[in-house]
């Protein structure tokens, strides 16, 4: 009995040793707290600037100072004939000098929808024959 005694206590001794340590050792540790950044903005996303005037892409078919008429390049029963505002008349008038657009050339036309008259042209002009 005396051997019973001895070795249960040895052991629960043990035992509230090693729980004593563990509990203050566990006890000690500072909770982990995570920290939150602030966001930080990289870039903003700018919208694209539009264009006021609709464009008709397509390739000459006729041009003078006056007008130009091009063919749609998505359907080729497509076709416009734009009058010139006196702006893009003077800078037509300037192409028209070196050589102007022929028949094939690839254009874009900004034009004012309600009077149908093409501010701007963009296109380079071929080398005249």
């Amino acid at each position: 009995m005396k051997l019973a005694v001895k070795f249960g206590v040895k052991h629960v001794l043990a035992l509230a040793v090693l729980m004593g340590v563990g509990c203050g050792v566990a006890s000690a540790q500072d909770p982990v707290v995570i920290a939150t950044a602030a966001s930080i903005a990289l870039q903003t996303i700018k919208p694209k600037k539009q264009d006021p005037h609709p464009k008709f892409e397509g390739t000459v078919m006729n041009s003078n100072s006056v007008l130009i008429t091009v063919r749609s390049k998505e359907n080729e029963m497509g076709v416009q004939t734009f009058t010139l505002s006196p702006e893009a008349s003077a800078k037509m008038q300037k192409i028209v000098d070196k050589g102007g657009y022929q028949y094939g050339d690839k254009v874009t036309v900004y034009y004012d929808p309600t009077t149908h008259q093409a501010v701007r042209v963009k296109g380079k002009a071929s080398k005249p024959i």
